[in-house]
Order: structure tokens, then C-alpha cells, then sequence
């Protein structure tokens, strides 16, 4: 699950990690009231306007503004609310922004220069261990300094049995070249950091930039954050945190009808039993010169209701233009998965894509008659390749 900005900083606040100060608005008004109050608590005079989108690259859209009086707020949250925000991370058509986060200047003018790192927390899948990344190359994408810089990123790899120790915080301050105050701000700022990703059950805590200010302090001046969905039940406070209006309709409606589904760009639809078997099928379709539409795990349960509900989610893209039902029978027999295809497309009335049907494992024969004897504009198959080969005809 995907927070919003202002949403991450508040669990980062939590732990005691250091933040850019900042109040969210839903509207152009709330953001001058936000302003003034954030002038009384802070004593800012500027501010910096962001939308609250699920995507990163903000400024790079015109989502990220500098406000340096009250009526650039205004004009400035009146611009940015309402609008369909394209970053690098978003598509053609962008993502439509509700709210606005008023946030203090952090850069204010003091002794010292200010200076941008980037820090974040994941799982390493290849030692399966928590892994701090960090650089000297805050505010860039992360992915341009690894490729073309990749000697200023570092990494501190965390023993999940003893978590983060002393010396690893101060080797991160240490590699980021801070002294003094900055220094020990740092070796902080990084261990609550840990304390929070873990605590939380999140899969990623990326702040883009840290900022070691004029007066040497260190403080996140953005968040992104994911939170396990498998641990949700540990943290229910948090499922308050979720907007469905971030994310995509379709797999809002598939995950409240109890289906795993992924919404890609391609032309053929999937329904398959399996993440494993799921991700095989995807390969076969591009094999067969088709582009995969969706990732659709139905599970165990492959009845007739089940069926039509994926059958629906399927056909609610206009794109698909096949569809490729790749069942193994084993916890279900795949006469029972043939009889609820059936039933499905009866129910549905007429299907107007082309339908490949591959079932294979128990009664797998006695499913293939079926389809076959069922009068319906179904093509069955029993074999990969031929299952590739019927939606390489379909798709010709």
C-alpha cells in the first residue's frame, strides 16, 4: 500500500525521525489557512506547495512550487489542485491531484551551505536481508546516479537479528562526508529511520531528498512509503492511510471481489490459478507475439461465479482483444473449472473477444470435451504451445 507524502512523513515524525514541516489542503483556501498557521508554528515566511500523488518525479510536472507570500499559496494550490500531473512515473494521461501539502522553507540562509542526500531503506531479495542505501546525490534520480555514478551509492546491509548497530549509522554519516553536529544529526536520523521501516512493516522508506540544513540539522523533506499489505492486519491504524483514488479502478474492484489482479498495457486478457502459473502464461503470450493485459490469479476456487467475476475485470478493458484461461487442476478439478467457464459465458451472454481455454491436471480430458461439446464460441487446449499457437491465430 502507497502513502501519500504527508502520510509518510507522519510515521517518520512517530519514530522521531526529523521532517519538513507541512499541513495537507484539499482546496485553494485550506492551503492559505495551512500557510498561516505553519508561519505561527514554524515562523516560515515561504513555503513550498506540493501535490499529493502516488508517483515520484512531482517537480519535474509542476507538481512542486516555491510560494514566497500568501497569494502565491493561493494562486499556486489553485493551479496544482484540479490538475492531471504527468511525472516520469505516471501515464500519458497523468494523475488527477485532490489535495496539496503546505510545507515550510527548509532552506532558509545560515552558516553553513545547505546540502541534498538520498537515503533510503528495502529488502536486499539477493541476502535476504534490510539494506540502507544511500548517496551524496540527493534530489537526482537514483537510478541516473547508479548508472552513471555508481561508485557515490553506498550500502549498509542490517543483521535482522540485532538490527542496525552504532557504528553502521555512523559509517552512513561518515560515507556522506558530514563532522559535528551534522554528524551526529545524521547517525540519529538513520537509526530511527530503521526503527520506523521496520516497525511499520514496510517494503520501501526513500526520502529524496534529506536535507542537511544551514544550521546543520538533518530532516526529510519528502517520503515515499509502502507499507506490506500482508502486514496490514498488525497495523489496522493504517488502513485509514489508503486512497483509492490513486489507484487503478480495476484492481480496486478485483481486490474487493477477492481476485489477485494486476492491470498492465497489453491486448490479451489472463485468468490463470497460480502466481507461478500466471507469470508462465504472461511469457507465453509475448512468445506468441501478444502483449499480457492483465496478471489475473483466481485461486483455488475457479467456480462458475468466480469465473464471471474475472470474466467482467477481463472485459472492463477495452484493449483485450483474447482472452487466455490457463488453469492447472489440482486443488480443483478441471471439469469443475470447464462447467463454470460454461456457466459463465452463459450468464454473460455474448462474449465478443476470442476465448483460449488451456486445462490441464485432474479430469483434464473430461474438462476438454466439454468445452468442446458446449456449442460456445470457445476454443480449448491442453498443451502450451498449442495454447500459444490459437492466440497467435486470434491475434493475427
Amino acid at each position: 500500500m502507497n502513502l501519500h507524502e504527508y502520510q509518510g512523513k507522519e510515521i517518520l515524525n512517530s519514530f522521531g525521525v526529523r521532517i519538513q514541516r507541512g499541513i495537507v489542503a484539499q482546496s485553494a483556501q485550506d492551503a492559505v489557512v495551512a500557510a498561516k498557521q505553519l508561519t505561527s508554528e514554524t515562523g516560515t515566511s515561504w513555503f513550498v506547495v506540493k501535490a499529493q500523488v502516488h508517483a515520484g518525479g512531482r517537480g519535474k510536472g509542476g507538481g512542486v512550487k516555491l510560494a514566497k507570500n500568501l497569494q502565491e499559496v493561493e494562486q499556486i494550490s489553485g493551479e496544482i489542485i484540479g490538475m492531471d500531473l504527468v511525472t516520469p512515473q505516471t501515464s500519458a494521461e497523468g494523475k488527477r491531484v485532490h489535495q496539496v501539502l503546505v510545507a515550510e522553507d527548509v532552506y532558509y540562509p545560515g552558516e553553513v551551505e545547505t546540502e541534498e542526500f538520498y537515503v533510503s531503506v528495502l529488502l536486499n531479495r539477493a541476502t535476504g536481508r534490510n539494506m540502507i542505501m544511500y548517496s551524496t546525490e540527493g534530489g537526482m534520480d537514483i537510478e541516473t546516479v547508479a548508472e552513471e555514478t555508481p561508485h557515490l551509492i553506498f550500502t549498509e546491509e542490517i543483521d535482522p537479528t540485532v538490527g542496525i548497530l552504532p557504528f553502521q549509522a555512523r559509517r552512513v554519516a561518515f560515507n556522506l562526508g558530514l563532522s559535528g553536529n551534522a554528524f551526529k544529526e545524521m547517525t540519529k536520523f538513520v537509526t530511527n529511520l530503521y526503527k520506523a521501516y521496520v516497525e511499520s512493516d514496510s517494503s520501501l522508506f526513500e526520502i529524496n531528498p534529506v536535507l542537511k540544513t544551514s544550521d546543520n540539522k538533518i530532516l526529510a523533506v519528502d517520503a515515499k512509503v509502502t507499507i506490506d499489505d500482508n502486514a496490514l492486519y498488525r497495523h489496522k491504524n493504517y488502513l485509514d492511510l489508503r486512497d483509492i483514488r490513486e489507484e487503478s479502478a480495476i484492481e480496486v474492484e478485483a481486490g474487493k471481489l477477492g481476485l489477485n489482479y494486476v492491470d498492465l498495457d497489453g491486448n490479451v486478457g489472463c485468468m490463470v490459478n497460480g502466481a507461478g502459473l500466471a507469470m508462465a502464461t504472461m511469457d507465453l503470450i509475448k512468445q506468441a507475439g501478444g502483449e499480457p493485459a492483465n496478471f489475473l490469479d483466481v485461486g483455488g476456487t475457479a467456480d462458475a461465479a468466480r469465473v464471471e467475476a474475472a470474466f467482467k475485470i477481463i472485459l472492463k478493458d477495452p484493449n483485450v482483444k483474447a482472452i487466455l484461461i490457463n488453469i492447472f487442476g489440482g486443488i480443483v478439478r478441471c471439469d469443475r473449472v470447464a462447467q463454470g467457464v460454461i456457466d459463465a459465458y452463459k450468464n454473460m451472454g455474448n462474449i465478443n473477444v476470442p476465448i483460449i481455454v488451456r486445462l490441464q491436471g485432474t479430469n483434464a480430458d473430461i474438462a476438454k470435451e466439454l468445452i468442446d461439446n458446449s456449442g460456445l464460441d470457445v476454443m480449448s487446449a491442453t498443451q502450451f504451445q498449442e495454447a500459444a499457437d490459437k492466440v497467435q491465430q486470434v491475434l493475427a
